[in-house]
This record gives C-alpha cells, structure tokens and sequence, in this order.
C-alpha cells in the first residue's frame, strides 16, 4: 500500500498537471478508471477489458502476460496504471526502463478498491468523482458486514478451477467476502493465494457450503454430485457465481457480496 502512495506521488512530481494519456494494463483498474471517472483519459488497455460498455471501444495492447512496448511508447502515455500482484514484474521493469510513469496499485482486499479510487481521482484530477464513488461503495460493504455479523458461521470451499482444483487462501478478496457473510473458507491458513489442492483435501475438510465461479464450472452441483459424503453436496449446498462480479476488484464487489450473503443465508437454512 505504501508502495502504490509513494508512486502515485513520483508520477505527479513527473507532471504538475492531472493525466491526460492514460495507458490501463488489468482490466478491473481500467473499470476502477472509469468509476473515478477518468475513463475517457484513458487511451488505451488489455484485453477483457470489457467493463463497462465504452471501455470496449478502448485500443488494446496485449494481454495480462505481454504488452506491445513499441505501440506503448508510441502513445506517450503520462500514467501507466500497473497490477501490484497481477502484472508481471519483468513487465513493469521495462516500462520504467523505457522511462514511462508507472503507477502501482494493491487490490488485494475490500477496502483496496475505495483506495484505488481515491488514487486513480488525484492522478486523474477527478477526486470528486472518485470520492463519491468510493464513499458509496464503502457505505454498502459496511452496511453488509454490520448485517451479517452475527449470523451462524457456514465452513465453505471456494472453488476458482476445477482442472486442476484450485482454490483460495483467506488473503484473497474472494475468502474475504465470504468471511463478511459469516462464512469461513476451510483453506483459509494455506500459504499460497491460489493453491492447488487435491480432492481429498475437499473431503477431509467436509465444507457446509461449496461456491464456484462460473466461467471454469458453469454447473458446479452436477460437478461435484458423486462426493455425496461432503456435507455440502449431501445437503445441497453447491453454489455456481458469477465470477464477472466477484473475481475483479471492482465497486461491482458489492453485488458479489450481496450475492454470496444471500447464498450462505440460503445454505444455513438448509443446515438447519
């Protein structure tokens, strides 16, 4: 977090006047842009940069994994907006060789995304945008973690592949909202962010609840179906989500969470 402030402050010492030519390399800081409303500063992205609609229109210059340098430097960006955890470090090293203002941002947890905002707002000379943005979203986490305090924990896996089986560990935004709704990811203590864990891992640790995203399980309850012996399969409790809203860190979180409240609200009653 320090790390993204203090280069967050270099690139405004590199220009006195807010950004103009903003380069996006992850699709959900080119939604987050958009949301501090720097979207149309923005002047080219990756692909599935697909949210909202106009980021669609936006030129796009590689992917999460390679980035065309010449047509980078080409657009003569005054910000280059870099995944903390998600672009790779070779990357980023040759876009600061190259002499561009990177700008490094951590969206690891919930409260990543009202910071983004408010960082994206002074880069971009939008902090009004950005603040109302980011006041809105934090008020709608807040209200949801202070209605589901209190309800009956649900032990849950969180499945984000299935070939191989990959889940998450309680440092992924993923764990963190289901840990809002009261539930707990049984992977919780593994060192990796996504591991990958065998089957039997699944069955020593019996989850109440299983939820998967839908874009690598589209029907998780027929997936998983022959571990009858996991109480979540033997109660019902296999969940398909849509992983549009819930893998990116975006203000769309909210209605991720939304939704994984009411499912475990659901899962509860069926433990009963």
């Amino acid at each position: 977090m320090r790390a993204a402030l203090l280069l967050l402050l270099v690139a405004f010492a590199a220009h006195a006047t807010p950004a103009q030519h903003i380069v996006s390399l992850a699709p959900h800081l080119t939604e987050l842009a958009f949301t501090a409303g720097a979207g149309d500063r923005i002047v080219a992205t990756v692909e599935y940069s697909d949210h909202p609609d106009a980021a669609r229109g936006i030129p796009r210059i590689g992917n999460a994994f390679r980035v065309d340098l010449e047509r980078l430097v080409a657009l003569r960006p005054d910000a280059v907006l870099v995944w903390e955890s998600g672009t790779p470090v070779p990357t980023v090293e040759r876009i600061r060789a190259l002499g561009l203002p990177v700008v490094s941002f951590q969206t690891q947890r919930l409260e990543h995304v009202a910071t983004v905002l408010r960082q994206i707002g002074r880069l971009a000379g939008t902090s009004e945008i950005a603040e109302r943005a980011a006041t809105d979203y934090e008020h709608r986490i807040q209200e949801l973690r202070d209605r589901y305090r209190n309800r009956a924990p649900v032990s849950v896996f969180i499945e984000v592949d299935d070939r191989p089986l990959y889940t998450v560990n309680g440092k992924q935004i993923i764990s963190e909202i289901v840990e809002l709704c009261g539930g707990h990811n049984v992977f919780a203590d593994l060192n990796e962010l996504a591991p990958a864990i065998g089957i039997e891992a699944v069955i020593a640790a019996n989850p109440q609840a299983i939820i998967s995203t839908d874009d690598t399980v589209p029907d998780a309850a027929a997936s998983w179906k022959r571990w009858s012996h996991i109480e979540a399969v033997r109660t019902g409790n296999v969940y398909t989500l849509r992983s549009d809203d819930i893998a990116r860190a975006t203000t769309r979180l909210t209605v991720a969470a939304e939704s994984v409240c009411r499912t475990l609200d659901t899962a509860r009653q069926r433990l009963r």
